[in-house]
């Protein structure tokens, strides 16, 4: 559900996304964003992704246990809609996971249409926090009073810009919930090579085989530097359970990232972790327009 109105009074445009940007919740309670939640079944229950339990999430999917995911209701978006619309929006500009993963924007426009006010519900083709970073750039335009049309080009300007790069053990996990897309080219590896993956027109795809954890995790922060260049540019690390190993890649980006302008370390979501595993991690690359 939509739950208590959060949305900032006399904003015209709100802003909505759903739980695989990966936001964390004091930055979306910031600037006024609504976060949708995809849902998780395991052990029996299903539930919201914010309220199934991590340390529960990751020991299912170590035991070899069936875990499943599955796009938010339409009333949840009819509620967050209303909501927005209870509180003074003009218009909703509502930015989701790539469809090629989840049917979520499919979700969202179905309950656009019981909306009085527009509704521009758009499948950014991507995830985490490569649609993490466009949520946080489309509702700051829109608290600074901008249109709809602008919030919507400010958004995309940051989501086809930005880049996933991505750590997983295994593809295992991807190969169960049958969001492998062109990552399929690795299946069969050997168990010492480690795929590194990104995410390419909405669906997982390769980027290079590397043999060994420790050889891996350099090539991927290799990959995420050379993209980043020397543009402006905001990074986030995306973990299932940040370590030690995560906050030594945020210091190491800090000091080799040459026009940083932000860094985050944050939880990655757990619908996206039952996809890729406990073990992965990514890297993303936002440029700054």
């Amino acid at each position: 559900m939509g739950g208590p109105s959060r949305y900032p009074a006399g904003v015209p445009v709100t802003v909505i996304t759903d739980s695989t940007a990966c936001l964390p919740e004091q930055l979306a309670a910031q600037w006024g964003i609504s976060v949708v939640q995809l849902s998780i079944r395991a052990n029996g229950r299903i539930d919201d992704e914010s309220r199934f339990d991590r340390a529960e999430l990751i020991d299912t999917l170590r035991a070899g246990n069936a875990v499943e995911t599955s796009p938010p209701d339409p009333g949840a978006f009819f509620w967050a809609f209303q909501d927005a619309v209870s509180a003074g929006a003009d218009a909703i500009v509502s930015l989701h996971i790539s469809r090629k993963l989840s049917a979520t924007a499919d979700a969202a426009r179905q309950a656009a249409q019981q909306i009085r006010v527009p509704v521009y519900v758009v499948d950014s083709a991507t995830t985490s926090m490569s649609l993490g970073f466009a949520v946080l750039s489309a509702a700051r335009a829109a608290a600074a009073g901008a249109g709809a049309q602008r919030v919507l080009d400010v958004a995309a300007c940051r989501y086809t810009t930005s880049q996933e790069f991505m750590y997983v053990d295994t593809l295992e996990y991807l190969r169960r919930g049958g969001r492998i897309g062109a990552a399929t080219a690795f299946l069969g590896s050997a168990f010492s090579i480690k795929p590194l993956l990104t995410v390419a027109d909405g669906e997982v795809a390769p980027l290079a085989r590397v043999p060994g954890t420790r050889r891996a995790l350099t090539k991927l922060v290799d990959l995420a530097v050379a993209k980043a260049g020397e543009q402006q540019v905001d990074v986030a690390v995306a973990a299932a359970t940040p370590s030690d190993r995560d906050m030594a890649l945020v210091q190491e980006l800090r000091g080799r990232v040459p026009k940083l302008n932000d860094i985050v370390l944050v939880h990655a979501s757990a619908v996206i972790t039952a996809h890729v595993g406990p073990g992965a991690l990514s890297i993303t690359i936002a440029p700054i327009p």
